[in-house]
């Protein structure tokens, strides 16, 4: 019988190297409009005792990759050879073969699932923890998506008991700091309590990841969205603001409020001008500004607060500058993936092919290129 254990459907994409350990399942929220994950399923909490059997699972996986690397007579070593072997083999569970891909990694990081672990009692967390710290002495870094409710809850002592056990790093979902778009969108949450979670985990001393979405205001709410969320990021300082464009996945809330006319959908390039309104406006932080993700349209939006600020609103001029045939052709070319970056298009070999395709999908979308563009987009979620 294969070795596995139980791991949850995502994790931030700044996770993607990080040994998965599920330690609640599922949302206890889970009525954001705006998120198709876990719908119609039931949240629980999972037991320490489950928790604690399944680092020991990984435990025994490590152990066995690494004496398989000694028999094979790669020294003991988890190279790309032994890892392509795990992957190729289909007796492995996928578990076992993400752990390979985490040794491989350095093994160095580990994510607590699902959406909101902090939601557990606060002495079983700290067991958890520090049991993985335990077996993993060799962790650099635990992370926990938690929500800003949740954190609002928890005194500074009790996140500080956490920070001791060893988890040094949470991941929050802000979306917005406006209350109408909070409310609009069913977050659960208000801007007051995205402050007081916020802070009440910087006081503790642990790393603070916030995340932003462009466009969640659509286009009536847009303003208030972005200086609100200014407003409140200003006010907890975080230690990372991670931008998450607006994608309206089938089967949210959201969608169907675009679909019979209740949301005005924002362009990809009116989702940058909100963009610059808000980093315009983020003022006396010292935090680190990331856009990390596929379904932004400016990959290279990324730096310090304060000191490149300037650098980051000259980005986005850069793009708004351009004639709008070549914004255009910018967009279409990130979504295809062949762009990255905005000097990306002046590669001569990048856009023949972006402008040879263009042909091709517009034909394929009436001519609608706007549809067409917003349909790769989509293709990331």
């Amino acid at each position: 019988m294969a070795l596995e254990f139980e791991q949850g459907p995502i994790r931030p994409p700044s996770e993607a190297r990080s040994l998965l350990i599920r330690v609640t399942r599922n949302c206890p929220w889970n009525r954001c409009e705006f998120c198709p994950v876990y719908k119609g399923a039931k949240f629980s909490r999972r037991t320490v005792e489950e928790i604690k059997a399944d680092i020991d699972t990984v435990k025994e996986m490590v152990d066995l990759l690494k004496r398989t690397a000694w028999q094979s007579g790669f020294g003991g070593t988890i190279d790309r050879r032994l890892v392509e072997a795990v992957l190729q083999d289909e007796s492995h569970s996928e578990s076992f073969r993400s752990v390979a891909l985490w040794l491989y990694y350095g093994g160095e990081s580990a994510f607590l699932q699902d959406a909101n672990s902090l939601v557990m009692k606060t002495l079983n967390l700290v067991e958890v923890v520090s049991y993985l710290k335990e077996t993993f002495p060799g962790l650099k870094r635990i992370t926990s998506y938690a929500r800003s409710s949740t954190l609002a809850r928890k005194s500074v002592e009790e996140l500080r008991q956490l920070k001791d056990a060893g988890l040094n790093r949470i991941h929050v979902g802000l979306e917005s700091g406006s209350d109408a778009v909070l409310s609009f969108v069913k977050k659960g949450v208000t801007a007051a309590q995205q402050i007081e979670g916020g802070r009440r985990v910087v006081d503790a001393g642990i790393e603070l990841s916030e995340y932003v979405m462009p466009g969640l205001g659509g286009r009536r709410l847009s303003r208030d969205h972005a200086l609100e969320t200014a407003r409140v990021l200003n006010a907890i300082d975080p230690d990372f603001i991670r931008i998450r464009s607006l994608a309206l996945p089938a089967g949210t809330g959201l969608r169907e409020k675009w679909e019979r006319g209740d949301f005005e959908r924002p362009t990809d390039e009116e989702m940058v001008r909100e963009l610059r309104l808000f980093i315009e406006h983020l003022d006396g932080i010292n935090t680190y500004l990331a856009s990390d993700h596929i379904l932004n349209l400016l990959e290279e939006l990324e730096g310090r607060l304060p000191e490149d600020k300037p650098y980051l609103l000259e980005v986005i001029d850069r793009y708004l500058d351009l004639p709008e045939d070549e914004r255009l052709l910018f967009q279409l070319g990130r979504r295809l993936g062949l762009f990255r970056t905005l000097s990306d298009r002046e590669e001569p070999g990048l856009r023949a092919r972006a402008i040879q395709l263009r042909e091709k999908v517009v034909a394929q979308f009436g001519g609608d290129l706007e549809q067409a563009i917003r349909t790769l987009a989509e293709r990331y979620i």
